[in-house]
């Protein structure tokens, strides 16, 4: 479609009339009165004509801007760009269109994400009915079994031990659940401070020493009590725990895992290495992701949210996480928290 000009009148009108005035004005003098008022007569008729055809030319404007951005909103609605769109034209359509366009992408973004958290959720509620499926049938069968067979009362305590480590594991994931919920929706709130990681470290230690024990795994810790970096005590404490009941999990009777602290110049680094199964190199992001657990980690107990639920403490706070690994030859987590 063409475009209209920008001008009221086009050169050759301008030109026209400032002829006219001209001639007029040489005129004046020379003619007769009856001259002179033919002379105002023909003047006052141009002066009509090009308001009428100054009208004219504002009406066809006004008419083609319409039709452009009627055009372009058709164009948009239809998911394809506008055909008569010159986007580096000094214009007020092209203005108008270049508008229209960044607002058509603002809502695509918006329809995309909203595709993406509504799939995002589908997915966390098949994991979840996933992974209470199975607690709740094993609490379910050790039920009918006590309330509908005679045991003995050696029997009747086994049933209900194994009935307690389900409801155990079900409070476990429950918990988990929670914290994965309120980092996903962006209620967990960190308190940050400069405190020492000595103390955060022995926090997470604590957590897991009693099940280290039971496997007979050593625990060494290197860290100067003086490091200091700033940090939420509690949730880092949570994320190296992670980490760590991870390592022991997956390292065997008589293994070692190994806590090592180093400053660097913009991040602190914390290592946390173990002689474990160790992870193949094209499931190293994989390892992240809520839920996964890799096939020869089934028969180990888990729900697979524990690095998740590190990752994102530590992204919280500005920080990551990277893995190095060799399969059956043991795994190194580094921590990398900012000073």
């Amino acid at each position: 479609m063409k475009r209209a000009k920008t001008g009221l009148f086009p050169p050759k009108t301008l030109l026209s009339a400032a002829s006219l005035m001209i001639f007029s004005a040489v005129l004046w003098d020379c003619l007769p009165p009856a001259g002179i008022r033919a002379m105002l007569l023909i003047g006052g008729i141009a002066i009509l004509l090009l308001t009428s055809f100054r009208n004219r030319c504002r009406k066809k404007q006004e008419t083609d801007f319409a039709n452009d951005v009627c055009e372009t909103i058709d164009a948009l609605m239809s998911g394809r760009g506008p055909e008569n769109y010159i986007p580096y034209e000094d214009t007020q359509i092209s203005k108008v269109q270049g508008k229209l366009l960044q607002y058509y992408e603002f809502m695509q973004a918006g329809q995309r994400q909203s595709r993406q958290d509504k799939q995002t959720l589908q997915e966390l509620i098949s994991d979840i009915s996933h992974q209470v499926k199975t607690p709740l049938a094993n609490i379910r069968m050790f039920t009918d079994i006590l309330g509908q067979r005679p045991l003995t009362d050696e029997k009747r305590t086994e049933f209900l031990a194994a009935m307690t480590i389900q409801v155990n594991k079900l409070d476990f994931l429950m918990q988990s659940l929670i914290k994965m919920s309120r980092l996903e929706t962006g209620t967990f709130t960190l308190h940050p401070e400069t405190a020492g990681l000595y103390h955060t470290i022995a926090r997470a230690v604590n957590g897991i020493w009693a099940n280290a024990a039971r496997k007979d795994i050593s625990l060494e810790v290197e860290c100067d009590s003086q490091i200091t970096v700033r940090h939420d005590t509690k949730w880092t404490a949570e994320a190296l725990g992670n980490l760590l009941d991870n390592a022991v999990k997956y390292t065997p009777e008589g293994g070692k895992i190994r806590v090592c602290v180093r400053p660097w110049q913009f991040y602190t680094r914390i290592d946390i290495s173990d002689t474990g199964i160790g992870i193949a190199a094209e499931h190293y992001h994989d390892v992240f992701q809520r839920f996964y657990r890799a096939r020869e980690a089934a028969s180990v107990e888990g729900i697979g949210l524990g690095l998740y639920l590190a990752r994102s403490i530590i992204s919280l706070q500005k920080g990551y996480i990277s893995v190095q690994s060799e399969h059956g030859k043991g795994s190194v987590f580094s921590v990398f928290l900012p000073n």
